[in-house]
């Protein structure tokens, strides 16, 4: 069942934090995204995008380690990646038959109803707490909470068979999105573009299928609705915004305060009484108004210069969001060549740091304050996000070993 919403509602009632305190403009023009125009499915549908390098790449993640001439790419390097994506592929095949992917062109389907009694939930503050803390038990490294939001849910899904429009299937009655964002490993995208680094991305998918359903269970045997979610049936990264995970970047990334932009997200949707969280604002939205990195970086130029604008590159951009939007087709297209995933973007971003490290947390203050382009100078002159070689990652990993 769909969410009783008009499809082109900018501004539903009742929002409990505004648009702009999480830094999300919509214009007039909004329209909500049809998951069929995302790049990943005009691949297989859409002449423009589809071509013999497109459908190499989808078929290097199933038919076993593919190899192509580099540092990163060797038959073990794939092998890797593909062995991290392995319990993500369990789930997202199960109804594959039926034109169902779970977690990227659908829900991940539950294996119980909700329980036939209700928990009583007479405050929702310490029921959010105790959400965030079975979700962190269940291997999210962090966790926030934002109110259902119809705008962010797709105005249809994708048929994985067929690639026509569905229903997202999402139950009425949502109010409460549970967004969990996990981390990505730091030593793995520090060899971006490489199909090591590419296990860093298959590995954190693999853990949000895991966590999404035993999360999704717990609060289905509380006797409430629960929807898991990863890749499908709505935009994760405005809930992102709303539920004080992080701020949008220029690379189209959420910088985390914990993670920087190293972060996969996944959701569940649910009707569990809870508090919502607020946006965390870092400065961000400053920081790249000064910084580069990310575009000088890029290979094919597919990121935008210059403030957030509603201007879509093409289709697999919303229409009428204020944004920072990169162009998906010369993305995608440079992803195809490599046969493996790319986030030199993410690599290369002033961000990107461990901040468990004091050093890092002054870093990270300072970026919020008018020194941030002396931060910037120094990362140049530092040499910081330069890509290591997939070879020593391997070496490192052997000498752990010993």
């Amino acid at each position: 069942m769909e969410t009783a919403e008009h499809p082109d509602q900018a501004n539903p009632s009742g929002p409990e934090v505004s648009d702009e305190a999480a830094g999300i403009r919509t214009t007039g023009k909004f329209r909500r995204f049809s998951q069929r125009d995302d790049v990943f499915n005009r691949a297989f549908w859409d002449d423009t995008i589809r071509r013999p390098e497109t459908m190499a790449f989808f078929e290097s993640y199933r038919t076993g380690p593919a190899t192509r001439r580099g540092d990163g790419f060797t038959q073990k390097d794939f092998a890797l990646r593909n062995a991290a994506w392995a319990v993500s592929d369990e789930f997202s095949s199960r109804g594959e038959q039926d034109g169902v992917r779970e977690g990227f062109n659908a829900l991940l389907q539950p294996t119980v109803e909700p329980a036939s009694t209700r928990v009583k939930v007479e405050n929702p503050s310490a029921m959010a707490v105790e959400i965030k803390r079975i979700a962190k038990l269940f291997g999210a490294g962090i966790v926030g909470i934002a109110p259902y939001d119809p705008r962010w849910t797709y105005a249809s899904r994708a048929d994985s068979k067929t690639f026509e429009a569905r229903e997202t299937g999402l139950p009425d009655g949502m109010t409460s999105v549970v967004v969990l964002g996990h981390e990505m490993d730091m030593e793995m995208v520090a060899t971006y573009p490489s199909a090591v680094a590419g296990a860093a991305t298959g590995n954190a998918y693999s853990e949000e299928a895991s966590t999404v359903i035993r999360l999704s269970q717990y609060i289905r045997n509380l006797g409430w609705q629960a929807a898991g979610s990863m890749n499908d049936t709505a935009l994760v990264i405005p809930y992102a915004l709303k539920a004080g995970l992080g701020e949008y970047a220029r690379n189209q990334l959420v910088i985390t305060p914990e993670f920087g932009p190293r972060v996969r997200f996944s959701k569940v949707f649910t009707d569990l009484p809870l508090t919502h969280d607020g946006p965390r604002m870092l400065g961000v939205r400053a920081f790249c108004d000064a910084c580069t990195r990310c575009i000088d970086a890029c290979p094919v130029k597919a990121l935008p210069s210059g403030p957030p604008t509603d201007i879509r590159p093409n289709r697999s951009a919303i229409q009428g969001v204020v944004k920072w939007t990169s162009d998906a087709e010369k993305c995608f297209g440079f992803w195809a060549d490599l046969r493996s995933d790319c986030a030199i973007c993410l690599r290369v971003c002033p961000w990107n740091r461990d901040f468990s490290r004091w050093s890092n947390r002054l870093w990270r203050w300072l970026a919020a304050t008018g020194v941030r382009r002396w931060l910037i100078w120094l990362e140049e002159v530092a040499g910081r996000g330069r890509r290591q070689r997939s070879k020593l990652w391997w070496s490192r990993s052997q000498m752990e070993e010993r």
